[in-house]
């Protein structure tokens, strides 16, 4: 059933969000000859000659004139009535001759509309992926956005302004906007003009080839404050000071160059103050006529020079020529020869490797298409140390196995340095496997870990791993990339997406989306599970429903967790898969209603507090026996836990209306399986208590996945009549399970279990990340009247010294405050 949907705006930052229903989408953004079924037509009869070639036009996908009229009249009067902030393009974009057979819609904002259905539809797809990002990728239709960043990714890749434009121009129905012209330019032209070099643990900023934009950077007072000024000796790199010494008298022989070392010393010290001091333009002449441009930066601030050249479009273009990188030493790895490499995946890394260089950024794929190994890949191509951060313990054990499973490394010379595993790195070049909260960690550390710490940090990296990228913009993790030093940095995720507006940071702290492929490509292709979403609708009973209406927030969401028609669902549905054969998953954010479903229906469930040896038992027996065919698990495990034998999942509690959980659950059945025909082999159902906030909160969360392509069909009778073995079908049942709810919404015990369980996660993935990927907030009902002490509260004034100290002894610790009460006690006496 089509449902409402909401559509990142297109617009940039701040621009407007635009709400449609997926058939409408093409007259939303007035397209005037999207005539349904053409685009289909065309793809069987449209003659192609080359993409320089102009498509040849069947004849009888001539429009005719009435067909036109009536698609213009319909327009025109969706366009008086539509108050959404679209915009109608129709005046700014007329057709091209034979307009029918291209694919692309290219509006003068940036956005770019896709027929899926055209005869050059992946070579359409190939530019797009190169330029631009995704907004939404539907079966038909598909919508593109052209940013800054995604034009930088496009000019890294070798790509240029004359390749992308002409491109553009072949695919386009209409004439390219003179906007795209100008935006296109702007964007291309400066980037891989400035480069960050790490050389001999400094981390320098070189302008080889462009004079204007090393002006630009040395003017900059921001940058001026995070250089870093030496002697001249010290100031000058390798480079640069052979130039000078060319520049000196290079064609004198060593003798000449010893009588001549005062004037050469003194070349130095020029540049030197030419780099260092404010009025530099005396000896601008000078060092225009160097080879390099380049200057030394504080490595701490790596971030903050970053952030700042973006904002005065000049980026930093991070690369390693590890092929020309005689310094470092060669990690003995190479792929074992039954590796084989998907063509998505060698997409990927090409987009990496493209230039001979390994080029920093970030490769978005789905859950289960084989993000690991393309890691691993990388690695091996560069042949040099690697880091590799994860988010979880178990994460690290599983990067372990595969470096060993899919790789000839020795086993000597990959290292996990975890809470629980801190082993000694190799000498020379080797893995180390870590998590980001070992890396960011502030606290004391053991002899042990500081001694691995330290190894860490002075090591130069040649490449940086990083599992699950979009956690990095919280604060704690901020110091991995400051404590870590390295030549190139890889990103890796499902869901580039957070609640908050800090995924454009990861653009500077890493480096441009190099890759994102698309679902439903490799989900007709078989590389991952076709999956049916079902959004399963249980009524609440009168009962629960009307103490939903009475109580509290946070009573209503444990309400509407444990509705008995919801319950009975579950059951259902969990007895009618395992019946199948299937392996289940349930997953609750509520830990009362997942220890509640899990005991009435006789399964193992892990939560937050579960130990770690019981938590590998239940995983090793819901993978290798058929003796637990299904798991009830918490939030932790959406995305620490790898279980390629499930293929269905039941959600009865969710985290608000967090996108990228619901995708990173949904990425838990998307190993690919064994498929009969056409038909599913993966079901994933939300359980939802209708007439409940949960139903707006379910809404928000598809956004991501409905942006990919998939659609959620609306069950609202799924349990037949007559069902009595199930249970909580009597009425007395039900007011007994009502009143079990009621008294644990009061009790201290299943506060504190909900407790643990967000700091468990929190720990996990980092302090300030949260499940939806933004910052933990407190949502309470409450009235005017309690506000303002009608619910016997009331003001007092305190002064500020008494309230600080009252602060800082709260703080304390318990032992402490055992001593000072001792203490008290011994003066009294």
């Amino acid at each position: 059933a089509p449902r409402p949907w909401r559509q990142r705006g297109p617009y940039g930052r701040g621009g407007p969000t635009v709400t449609a229903r997926p058939a409408m989408a093409t007259i939303k953004l007035k397209l005037p000859s999207l005539l349904g079924g053409k685009a289909a037509e065309a793809e069987m009869e449209g003659e192609y000659n080359d993409v320089p070639q102009a498509f040849q036009e069947p004849a009888r996908l001539r429009h005719s004139h009435a067909q036109r009229l009536m698609a213009a009249g319909l327009m025109e009067s969706l366009s008086e009535e539509a108050g959404d902030g679209c915009r109608d393009f129709r005046r700014d974009m007329p057709p091209k001759a034979h307009s029918s057979t291209r694919p692309l819609w290219v509006c003068p904002d940036g956005r770019i509309v896709l027929e899926a259905a055209s005869p050059v539809y992946a070579q359409a797809l190939d530019l797009l992926v190169a330029i631009s990002e995704p907004v939404s990728r539907t079966r038909h239709m598909q919508e593109y956005q052209l940013t800054q960043y995604s034009l930088y990714a496009g000019a890294s890749m070798g790509l240029r302004t004359s390749d992308i434009l002409s491109g553009l121009e072949r695919f386009s129905k209409c004439n390219l906007p003179h906007e795209i012209h100008t935006m296109v330019a702007e964007c291309t032209e400066r980037y891989g003009k400035v480069k960050l070099i790490l050389r001999s643990d400094r981390y320098y900023v070189e302008c080889p080839e462009d004079g204007v934009a090393f002006d630009a950077l040395l003017h900059d007072p921001q940058i001026a404050q995070m250089r870093v000024i030496r002697e001249a000796a010290e100031e000058v790199p390798e480079p640069l000071r052979a130039a000078t010494g060319a520049a000196t008298g290079g064609a004198a022989g060593g003798d000449a160059r010893a009588a001549a070392g005062g004037a050469e010393g003194a070349s130095l010290d020029a540049v030197a103050s030419l780099m260092g001091a404010a009025a530099f333009e005396e000896d601008e002449a000078l060092f225009t006529r160097l080879e390099h441009r380049s200057f030394e930066v504080e490595p701490s601030k790596i971030k903050l020079v970053k952030e700042r050249c973006n904002e005065i479009d000049w980026p930093l273009l991070e690369e390693y020529d590890f092929r020309n990188d005689s310094e470092s030493a060669e990690l003995p790895i190479q792929l074992r020869p039954e590796t084989r490499v998907r063509e998505y995946q060698q997409a990927a890394l090409g987009r990496m490797f493209g230039s001979h260089r390994a080029r920093s950024g970030i490769i978005v794929l789905p859950c289960g298409a084989g993000k690991t190994l393309v890691g691993i890949t990388a690695t091996a191509t560069i042949g040099r140390s690697c880091l590799v951060l994860c988010n979880s313990a178990v994460s690290v054990e599983q990067w372990y196995q595969q470096f060993l499973l899919w790789t000839t490394l020795p086993k000597d010379r990959i290292v996990r340095f975890t809470a629980a595993t801190k082993e000694k790195l190799h000498p020379e070049a080797c893995v180390v496997v870590s998590t980001y909260n070992m890396i960011s960690f502030a606290g004391r550390r053991s002899k042990e870990a500081l001694e691995v710490m330290s190894d860490v940090e002075t090591r130069e990296w040649g490449l940086l791993l990083m599992d699950e990228v979009h956690v990095v913009p919280a604060n704690t993790f901020l110091t991995c990339t400051v404590k870590t030093k390295s030549r190139c940095k890889l990103g890796l995720t499902a869901t580039l997406v957070r609640e908050d507006d800090k995924i454009g940071d990861l653009n500077f702290l890493i480096g441009p989306k190099l890759y994102e492929a698309n679902w439903l490509d490799l989900q007709a292709k078989g590389y991952i599970a076709t999956v049916s979403c079902a959004e399963v609708w249980c009524p609440m009973t009168a009962e629960f429903f009307s103490e939903y209406l009475r109580q509290p927030v946070a009573t209503g969401r444990l309400l509407y967790a444990m509705n008995p028609n919801k319950f009975r669902a579950c059951e259902y549905l969990m007895r009618f898969h395992e019946a199948r054969g299937d392996k289940v998953i349930v997953f609750s954010d509520n830990v009362f209603a997942l220890k509640t479903y899990a005991v009435k229906l006789r399964r193992p469930y892990i939560y937050g507090p579960t130990p770690q040896h019981e938590r590998m038992l239940w995983l090793n027996k819901f993978k290798s026996t058929s003796e637990y065919n299904t798991l009830f698990i918490s939030k932790v495990g959406d995305t620490s836990i790898d279980l390629p034998e499930a293929n269905v999942i039941i959600q009865i509690a969710s985290h608000f209306g967090a996108r990228r959980q619901e995708a990173q659950r949904l990425g838990r059945i998307l190993r690919p399986k064994a498929r009969v025909g056409d038909s599913f082999n993966a079901f994933f159902y939300t359980l939802i208590s209708r007439d409940t906030q949960e139903m707006f909160y379910s809404t928000k969360r598809q956004q991501f996945l409905v942006d990919q392509g998939y659609a959620f069909k609306v069950i609202t009778n799924l349990v037949p009549d007559g069902q009595t073995e199930l249970l909580y079908s009597t009425q007395r049942d039900q007011l007994d399970l009502l009143r079990e709810v009621l008294t644990a919404a009061s009790s201290a015990e299943v506060a504190a279990e909900d407790a643990a369980e967000t700091e468990e996660v929190r720990t996990a993935i980092g302090a300030g990340v949260g499940m939806a990927g933004g910052s933990v907030v407190s949502r309470k009902r409450t009235s005017i009247s309690a506000l303002s002490g009608g619910d016997t509260l009331s003001y007092a004034e305190v002064s500020r010294a008494a309230a600080t100290k009252a602060q800082q002894q709260q703080q304390r610790h318990g032992v402490f405050k055992q001593i000072d009460k001792a203490r008290k006690q011994q003066r009294g006496a």
